[in-house]
């Protein structure tokens, strides 16, 4: 989609939640929920899983990745954030950011966050229908991983449905927020 053309696209979209917030209609037929991603460069982090406790995760220099999946996601949402984080060059090289997860041969721990699409909107309390059920949340989010995986990064996870305490240690700080709203060529 090019840049004019995502332009007309929020626009449209802008118009609509302000048509049905004046009718005082709900926004919920117009949302739409893509996957999520909270991207930190980290010296270290830790996962350390609520219900077992001696049970903890450990990377060093790398990426935490908090991972929201949406109920409208795909596997080609998965492809396109994995191939996308991996190669985002966000390491330095040279007082820039020149350098990808692959080329530093990155630690990387990947966190199940379905909070990430927690709607403040209305009220007080946050809203996550958007969020995947979680079957199909879990398995996009697995996709995911194995995905990173495959790109011989090491790869460390939470525990999809768990409560967890994470520790991370920001490096930079750099924290980097992605959607696949638009994905090049999305409906093909």
């Amino acid at each position: 989609m090019n840049q004019n053309a995502s332009s007309k696209c929020q626009d449209m979209l802008a118009s609509a939640h302000l048509n049905n917030f004046l009718r005082g209609s709900s926004n919920d037929d117009i949302r739409v929920h893509f996957m999520k991603a909270v991207i930190q460069r980290v010296s270290k982090a830790s996962v350390s899983i609520k219900d077992a406790p001696s049970e903890v995760r450990q990377t060093g220099r790398g990426l935490v990745i908090l991972l929201g999946v949406g109920k409208n996601d795909t596997d080609r949402d998965a492809d396109y954030l994995a191939q996308k984080i991996a190669n985002l060059r966000i390491f330095p090289k040279n007082d820039k950011l020149n350098l990808s997860a692959i080329d530093v041969n990155a630690d990387v721990l990947v966190i199940p966050q379905f909070t990430l699409f927690g709607d403040c909107l209305k009220g007080r309390r946050p809203d996550f229908t958007g969020a995947a059920e979680p079957g199909k949340a879990n398995k996009l989010y697995k996709q995911f991983v194995d995905l990173l995986k495959s790109m011989k990064l090491k790869v460390e996870e939470g525990k999809f449905g768990s409560e967890m305490l994470v520790e991370i240690h920001n490096d930079g700080p750099v924290t980097i927020v992605l959607d696949t709203e638009i994905i090049p060529d999305r409906n093909k």
